[in-house]
């Protein structure tokens, strides 16, 4: 398994990072202890969580994926030879159930968030805590337009940052990461952090995928320059991407299945863009999805490719993706294909 460093911070990860969105919910603590152990034993040492998760979030299921990792961290006592990334919920309708649902990232907010996730997960300190998404209104989740609100109240920076400094300081976090961020978002993070010596943004987790690559448009050269690589999300495009979704197709228990209204990936310019994929995985005797992952894990500016499954035959066939190295051919390929189709899910 290939490790790459964790922005400056010293911590090396490796290049495949299990993600843990289904634990608790699609999959049981045993299902959850399965797949981390084939992923451990394939080189894995990074596993991302969040207190939200499992997705979609509900007050009976919220933090329980913090729980069935830090439950097999402590079975398996590896947590020396374990990173573990999660994250702290941002504001939205759906999560009136997390702290009196007026969620924001400041001083009370953040410090029980990390006290609470730290308990959760039964460790003294977590590796990446990041920001699930932005406080203030901007561009993420596929919303392009960016309508500007003058108006709008959000925690300064300066009072996030000054308190993920004291919670590093105090030993309960080792480095400080943000997630669907935008390009301003994460260069002002990152000046305050370097002008305060604050914790700098040490990782982007924003999704990337063959349908979704906008992520190169403004954060790539960020990534690369100020050290801070994306954590690739959504690899598989909620799985549309393995081509087994094609013309309406669903399996029961599948994502797709379970969450019919979540279109992102599955709309007609999607579904046409991830029908020319498939059919160039297969003209090259590829399976797709091994495919799609294997891209992803060639970007230079990539830090971690976060993989999900439901079932160990699906994640033993990701962590074969990173055997693969697509050809010169499959690569031209590819181009051709996102040119005729540039991000039809953003």
């Amino acid at each position: 398994m290939k490790m790459n460093p964790l922005g400056r911070t010293g911590i090396s990860v490796s290049q495949i990072c299990l993600g843990t969105m289904t634990f608790g919910s699609q999959n049981t603590e045993s299902d959850g202890f399965a797949q981390m152990d084939l992923a451990f034993d394939h080189g894995v040492n990074f596993f991302d969580t969040a207190e939200m998760y499992p997705f979609p979030s509900t007050p009976e299921t919220y933090g329980q994926s913090e729980i069935v990792l830090g439950a097999w961290i402590k079975a398996r006592g590896n947590r020396n030879k374990v990173v573990i990334a999660t994250k702290i919920v941002g504001p939205g309708a759906r999560f009136k159930h997390v702290r009196d649902g007026d969620i924001k990232f400041n001083r009370a907010h953040l410090i029980q968030a990390v006290d609470d996730s730290l308990q959760r997960l039964g460790v003294d300190a977590i590796d990446l805590y990041q920001t699930h998404w932005p406080e203030r209104p901007t561009n993420y989740f596929g919303k392009l337009d960016y309508d500007h609100d003058p108006d709008a109240e959000w925690t300064p920076f300066t009072e996030t940052l000054s308190v993920m400094d004291e919670i590093v300081k105090a030993g309960k976090v080792r480095a400080f990461g943000v997630s669907n961020e935008t390009p301003w978002g994460v260069a002002a993070h990152l000046k305050l952090a370097d002008d305060n010596a604050w914790p700098r943004v040490a990782s982007i987790q924003n999704p990337y995928c063959l349908l979704n690559r906008s992520f190169e448009i403004g954060l790539a050269e960020m990534a690369i320059r100020e050290e801070c690589g994306l954590l690739a999300y959504s690899p598989l495009g909620f799985g549309a991407l393995t081509g087994k979704h094609l013309d309406g197709a669903t399996k029961p228990q599948s994502r797709r299945a379970l969450f019919p209204d979540f279109m992102r990936y599955f709309h007609d310019r999607a579904e046409a863009a991830t029908r020319e994929y498939v059919a160039l995985a297969q003209a090259h005797d590829l399976d797709p999805a091994q495919m799609s992952l294997a891209f992803v894990n060639s970007r230079s500016f990539l830090t971690a490719n976060i993989i999900g499954a439901t079932t160990l035959a699906q994640l033993q066939s990701n962590l074969a993706a990173t055997e693969l190295v697509l050809s010169d051919e499959v690569l031209a390929g590819i181009e051709d294909i996102h040119t005729a189709h540039p991000n039809p899910s953003p």
